[in-house]
């Protein structure tokens, strides 16, 4: 049964009604679903087959608009598959990420219950979706004309939507006044923004923007260029690109699209007079131009536009195949009838691959055997036959692209020819002695894994593709009917679509690695970026002079990476290790003393000073160094410095961050003084003045010093005034900026007692992030860091007297890399941990070992989502944050129970939701009630409750927020037990608590989080060796949310059946949902829990950074 809802309403499947299993269960089966019509999808649900045991555990979903062409919704850019049912009741709705507008939706199940078939009911979530459509053939166009207005615009937009199968063409240009232009232009299936500055024969062009890939799929695009103040912004698909935009382009970019006052301001959809070549073939879709939509003023015949396009959008039908890896192949028989005329076979491919077979086939009677494959991004022809020499052609380069690429193979009449890319392309000839044909079957992309006979052979890569356009013997091959198993056989191909994906786009190489990939992964090359690592997120040079001095160094030039992995360049500066301190030295261009030329047209001498390092290399070092100074001297006869007679700044210097203010004191002297360091030590040479320069004396006199007051530098510019009297001579200097102190290195926290700890805001390192501190300890073990997230965690703890762990969950399940030590680690000397984490892998280094790699999951989640706060030297167990799903009748009811070995627990009840906290076993517990009202209604509700120190928050469902206050914020420690359902130990339990924990817990429970712990799902995922019983009658179902390990979409699961889909008895684990952890409880489930605190002597340092940030963890 299929549903489909035109508003989205909530919805509850109907019991009874059967559902879809098909014939066979295997991985090519399918349900396609018609809704009639384009619709905005926002879900989808799916049950069981009614009164059976066939259900699917994980399935794929296709979209398409025309029936043809199917595009598969993944999650994160790479996730397919969806979790599907337990059992063949409950519903498992998923909210799509982002919406898809499609007419056809197509449900592919991956996995499904081993012990009954494949078994679907089908419900989808959308609204009708209603656009207007262009269609261009390459000769036509739309043109707008507009009209005049009195003024500019502040802000502009023009958006569209576009679909087509070539990889180049003008999307739109858009003219004005002086012969500027705008173009949107796709080229290698990527879109640029172009703007081109006058009508000359040379004119400036210039490519402000690349955005996007492979958008020659044959599926709708959204772009959108967009004019904020001086910022344009291009935005293609869910990719933005933010670029400013200098005075000319502004003025270009508004005379274009908006002003017409003074000439003709056109905007031409589609093609472009001069660029036929490169003409749109193609659909558009809602082309709005501040608002207006140009689609509804042609229709309406409005006179502003003229054109000679059609309203709909006709579209060629190209059924593509996917070769998705080594298993993959074709294979297709050939008419005997043919064989003695020669072969001719053509494909056209787009591939990441380097290398990969394309095609191969025996020649007759077993005599040799023909190989047609990529290598080195090259067609290669190979020839072997029996008694001679082999015969090898190579045709093409950079054949792994990503574009579509054409390829003929043709034998005939004595004369053999490869020819990559027809007429534009590569071509190579033989002319064999024998004749090259074919004795059987044709095999495209690889060779079968069960193959016995010598039929088909493969000595290359498979490969891994698309493929479309396949001809043999000049016949077009209808690729459906090989779907449908009518012609040929095949394995691990996805027909009617092709699969390829840009892993480059958007690039997940930092600091400007390039980006390369094959069909499966990406690489970054991070050379000449003085970054390493797989997304060349780590720096390869220190901080700072210090970090260089720490390692043994001498004085001379270092690179220096401020922001180690942030943003910010490496830079060369010299470092001065000969002193007491360890100086940080940033030259500019006049450190000399120099003589005052006065000029006879100003009264001023002015000069501006440029640094080496950049403006957001100056501040950063400034900011992380404990000092900073910059010396200044002024020489002078007859040459006062700061103050007239009349008391006004004869000369004053401009310095600090950005443009810098206005100083008037000199160096050795407090900001505002309007002084000199004399004045300061009472020894200037005329007392009634407070810088010796201002006596006016013959003699030659200075004033020098120190600068100190880090927001008053760098010195960016000087001001000398008394510099044209009769006598007057004057020579200055301004030193380099000279910074010591690392404050990365020189921080320290000391951990005494196991309730010590640091908490800082969360860490927001979705992609990628690094950790970096030095410890030394004399106990065995304990938690170094830790940040939890509802599901998602980052932990770093020593393991033991030996490892160090470093754990984590994105999503696709826990992750540990640990490095063990030759020798203990609790030696109470320091030691120096390195972990990363990248969508890549992770990796952690202790101390001189090398470090040890994980590589991430292949496909799997990829954003780090953390909620909590960032603790360091002790677990997030020193506050809560628990989490679960509930449904039942039962009132009162006890959720959730852990207790301590102090006597001291916290509950979470249910009559209203009570939260009890009792955390000093001398006194009674403290009760929280929430103001939300029957809950006990057998529907699905979601809690979350979380504590930092005295204060709790409580949320139910999508209700408010509910703070409270409790007396005492200590740590609630020594965790002895976590129990769901009957606690059979009620000592030191409150009277009518007692009572309650008695009773039991009759209903469903799901996604149950204690902090870190997740009692149902280590039970199930580890029964063998978890520390969780249970006690009574449990069954599995799914009853909350479903686990994450497949989707990342918003889940939401409906019990609607109490069939008995799996159970334990008495003191069993949990072994048989591993995908859930919910289950309906009428007994007990108990963990057995501990929790360890670590007394560090010290942390040293500590850094936490992603992209833009950079926090220190202890200051």
């Amino acid at each position: 049964r299929v549903f489909f809802f035109p508003s989205p309403l909530s919805f509850s499947l109907c019991p009874g009604a059967g559902g879809w299993s098909p014939l066979s269960s295997d991985r090519y089966q399918w349900l396609e679903v018609d809704l009639g019509g384009r619709t905005r999808i926002t879900a989808v649900a799916t049950q069981g087959r009614y009164g059976s045991s066939d259900w699917q555990t994980a399935y794929l979903l296709m979209f398409s608009d025309t029936g043809h062409n199917w595009k598969q919704y993944r999650q994160e850019g790479s996730i397919g598959a969806f979790a599907g049912n337990s059992n063949a009741d409950s519903v498992v709705q998923h909210k799509l990420q982002h919406q898809v507008i499609a007419r056809y939706v197509r449900l592919i199940p991956l996995n499904w219950n081993p012990n009954g078939r494949i078994g679907l009911r089908l419900e989808t979530y959308g609204c009708p979706y209603n656009s207007d459509v262009l269609s261009f053939n390459g000769q036509s166009s739309l043109l707008y004309r507009l009209t005049p207005r009195p003024r500019q615009m502040s802000s502009e937009s023009i958006s569209l939507k576009f679909k087509t199968l070539k990889n180049s063409g003008i999307l739109l240009h858009a003219e004005g006044q002086n012969g500027h232009s705008l173009t949107l232009e796709l080229e290698k299936g990527k879109l640029q923004l172009l703007i081109r500055k006058g009508k000359s024969l040379s004119p400036d062009i210039r490519y402000l923007v690349t955005l996007g890939s492979l958008l020659d799929d044959q599926h709708w695009h959204h772009v959108a260029v967009e004019h904020h103040s001086n910022h344009l912004k291009l935005t293609v698909d869910k990719n933005t690109h933010l670029t400013a935009a200098d005075i000319l382009v502004l003025l270009y970019f508004i005379v274009s699209a908006c002003l017409c006052a003074l000439s003709p301001v056109q905007m031409i959809l589609g093609a472009q007079q001069g660029f036929s070549y490169r003409s749109f073939y193609g659909c558009l879709e809602n082309p709005v131009y501040n608002g207006l939509n140009l689609v509804d003023l042609a229709k309406q015949k409005d006179q502003r536009v003229t054109g000679n396009v059609t309203f709909s959008c006709s579209e060629p039908v190209f059924v593509a195949m996917t070769f998705t890896g080594p298993q993959s192949f074709l294979r297709l028989p050939r008419r005997i009838d043919q064989s003695s005329l020669g072969i001719s076979v053509g494909l056209q491919f787009r591939t990441w691959n380097k290398a990969g077979l394309l095609l191969t086939f025996e020649l007759p009677n077993r005599e040799g055997r023909v190989w047609l494959y990529l290598s080195k991004a090259r067609t290669h022809l190979q020839i072997h036959k029996s008694g001679r020499a082999p015969l090898e052609l190579n045709a093409g380069s950079a054949l792994n692209d990503g574009q579509w690429h054409s390829v003929d193979l043709i034998s005939a009449g004595g004369r053999l020819t490869i020819t990559v890319d027809g007429d534009e392309g590569a071509s190579a000839h033989a002319s064999p002695s024998f004749l090259i044909t074919t004795g059987g079957h044709i095999f495209f992309g690889g060779c079968p894994a069960e193959e016995n006979s010598q039929e088909c052979l493969n000595p290359f890569k498979a490969f891994q593709g698309c493929v479309r356009l396949l001809t043999v013997d000049n016949r077009p091959l209808d690729l459906i009917k090989v779907q449908q198993r009518l012609i040929g056989n095949y394995s691990h191909l996805q027909i009617d679509m092709c699969g390829i994906i840009d892993r480059c786009s958007p690039s997940h190489c930092e600091h400007g690695g390039s980006c390369s990939q094959s069909w499966s992964t990406f690489h970054c090359n991070c050379s000449g970026t003085g970054y390493s690592g797989a997304t060349c997120h780590s720096s390869i040079y220190e901080q700072s002079c210090e970090a260089y001095k720490h390692k043994g160094n001498i004085s001379g030039y270092y690179y220096i990476d401020v922001d180690s992995s942030g943003p910010i360049k490496p830079q060369l500066l010299y470092c001065n290790m000969t002193e007491d301190n360890t100086w940080m030295v940033i030259h500019h261009n006049n450190t000399d003393l120099t003589r005052v030329q006065p000029s006879p047209e100003v009264n001023q001498h002015v000069v501006h000073f440029e640094y080496a390092s950049d403006e957001e290399q100056l501040t950063a070092i400034i900011s992380l160094s404990e000092h900073c100074e910059q010396e200044v001297a002024y020489h002078c006869r007859k040459s006062r410095l700061l103050t007239s007679p009349e008391g006004s700044p004869l000369s004053w210097w401009v310095g600090g961050p950005g443009v810098g203010q206005m100083h008037t004191h000199w160096g050795g002297a407090p900001p505002g003084s309007q002084q000199c360091a004399c004045s300061l030590q009472d020894n200037c040479v005329d007392s009634r003045y407070h810088c010796n320069c201002d006596a006016d004396s013959n003699e030659w006199t200075n004033d020098s010093g120190l600068l100190t007051h880090k927001e008053t530098l760098p010195v960016r510019s000087l001001v000398l005034g008394d510099i044209r009297r009769h006598g007057s001579e004057s020579t200055y200097k301004v030193g380099p900026l000279r910074c010591h102190g690392d404050k990365n290195v020189w921080n320290a926290a000391f951990f005494d007692k196991e309730t010590s700890y640091l908490h800082f805001p969360t860490l927001h390192g979705e992609l990628s992030a690094d950790i970096s501190f030095l410890f030394k300890t004399t106990s065995s073990s304990g938690v170094f860091l830790e940040n939890l997230g509802i599901k998602d965690f980052i932990r770093i703890e020593l393991n033991s007297s030996n490892e160090v762990l470093f754990s984590f969950d994105v999503g696709n399940g826990p992750l540990e890399v640990s490095v063990k030590a030759g020798s203990p680690l609790n030696d109470n000397r320091w030691h120096r941990i390195q972990a990363e984490r990248n969508v890549k892998e992770a990796s952690l280094r202790l101390d001189e070992l090398p470090a040890v790699t994980q590589e991430a999951p292949a496909d799997g989640h990829i954003h780090l989502q953390l909620n909590s706060q960032l603790f360091i030297g002790v677990s997030s167990s020193a506050t809560e944050n628990v989490s679960l799903s509930f449904r039942t009748s039962q009132s009162p009811a006890l959720l959730l129970y852990v207790s301590s070995y102090h006597r001291e627990y916290f509950a979470v009840l249910l009559n209203k939701l009570e939260v009890r906290y009792r955390l000093d076993s001398s006194k009674d517990a403290e009760i929280l009630r929430s103001k939300v009202k029957n809950l006990a209604d057998r529907q699905l509700h979601v809690v979350t409750i979380s504590r930092l120190a005295d204060v709790v928050s409580v949320q139910i469902d999508q209700n408010p927020k509910e703070d409270f206050n409790l007396t005492s914020g200590v740590e609630f420690n020594g965790i002895r037990s976590l129990v769901l359902g009957r606690v059979h130990d009620s000592e030191g339990l409150d009277l009518d608590l007692a009572q309650i924990a008695s009773l039991g817990f009759t209903g469903c429970l799901s996604a149950v989080l204690f902090n870190s712990i997740s009692p149902l799902k280590v039970a199930l995922l580890h029964p063998k060796t978890s520390p969780v019983t249970v006690t009574g009658p449990l069954i599995q179902s799914i009853c909350g949310f479903t686990s994450a390990n497949l989707s990342h979409a918003t889940e939401t699961t409906h019990h609607l059946s109490g069939k008995r889909s799996g159970s334990v008895g008495t003191g069993q684990p949990l072994v048989n949902a591993i995908r859930s952890d919910s289950a309906l409880i009428g007994g007990t489930v108990a963990a057995t829990c501990f929790s360890v605190a670590l007394p560090l002597s010290s942390i040293m340092r500590q850094k936490l950074q992603k992209h833009s940030s950079v926090t220190s963890l202890v200051s």
